[in-house]
């Protein structure tokens, strides 16, 4: 049996289609829209009509190709959007009838949770390890070990969209307009004060994009390559020789100032992982349904 997972995010709406297998989870399906409901949000504080209409569009496309997937279950979930926007209930409203499916808003902490449960998916750390998400609209840290699960689990409402937003760039971005970058990151996790892990993992578009230009582990000699590579090139150049859309790479500037001081908190380097949130709830349904069919269930 298969489950399907659509998650409304800030910039983007994504399918997973996925079933057990002995590595834990098969993909069967996958699917991705750019949408861009946190810019609305952060230029008019609600998502646009306009934004709704698209959105719907895609969530009726997306449980389409869930169902004709063989999806026993499907799960819409909205993250940061859901907790910014000011017509979440609308949002919401309108994503439940397109997907013929109820949409419910993710909390802080169910994300940062469900983050950690799909990165652990696809590694196995010893000890305390960190797992951490940079979104569109927020950022997530999560802090636990692979037997208890995370123990301690936080969220930011800042992510590499809105930052993008608050600090306008030049392509490719001066010098000066980057330190502004991270003085608002800087600023905005100053109180992050997370428990040291032994390992920490990197999921989310962010970091599998930094991954792309320098390396699948990231410090700050990796974060200081990156930025320099950015500030070098246009947007277009860097996306054509690093396999990236051009969205991506105007938002990373931004993205690598909310990991920079991710990093510097959890005081370990970053490694690039697999799997997220989607990956995390794909597995929770997975094992819901397994109980249904085994009676536990009823």
């Amino acid at each position: 049996m298969n489950v399907a997972v659509i998650d409304v995010g800030s910039n983007t709406i994504r399918l997973l289609v996925a079933a057990h297998s002995r590595q834990g989870l098969a993909v069967v399906a996958r699917g991705k829209k750019v949408v861009g409901l946190g810019a609305d949000i952060e230029q008019n504080g609600a998502v646009s009509p306009k934004k709704l209409q698209e959105a719907a569009e895609c969530l009726t496309d997306f449980a389409h190709t869930a169902r004709a997937s063989g999806a026993a279950l499907l799960d819409v979930v909205v993250a940061s959007p859901g907790r910014q926007a000011e017509n979440a209930d609308q949002l919401a409203h309108t994503l439940s009838r397109a997907a013929g499916a109820p949409a419910r808003v993710l909390s802080r902490e169910e994300e940062g949770r469900l983050a950690f449960e799909g990165a652990l998916a696809y590694a196995n750390p010893s000890g305390a390890v960190a797992v951490c998400d940079v979104g569109g609209g927020s950022a997530q840290v999560a802090v636990g070990t692979v037997s208890g699960g995370p123990a301690w689990v936080r969220s930011i409402d800042l992510g590499s969209l809105r930052l993008s937003a608050r600090v306008p760039s030049s392509d490719p971005p001066t010098k000066e307009e980057i330190s502004v970058m991270r003085a608002q990151a800087e600023k905005a996790f100053a109180r992050l004060t997370p428990p040291l892990p032994m390992s920490a993992i990197a999921v989310g578009g962010t970091a599998r994009a930094a991954k792309k230009l320098v390396s699948r582990t990231l410090g700050p000699d990796e974060f200081r390559e990156a930025l320099a590579l950015l500030r070098k090139l246009p947007a277009k150049e860097i996306a054509r020789g690093h396999d990236l859309e051009v969205w991506r790479v105007r938002a990373l500037p931004a993205g690598i100032a909310i990991l920079l001081e991710i990093q510097r908190a959890l005081a370990v380097p970053l490694e690039v992982g697999r799997g997220g949130l989607r990956e995390g709830l794909a597995l929770e349904l997975l094992d819901r349904l397994q109980a249904v069919q085994s009676g536990g269930g009823r």
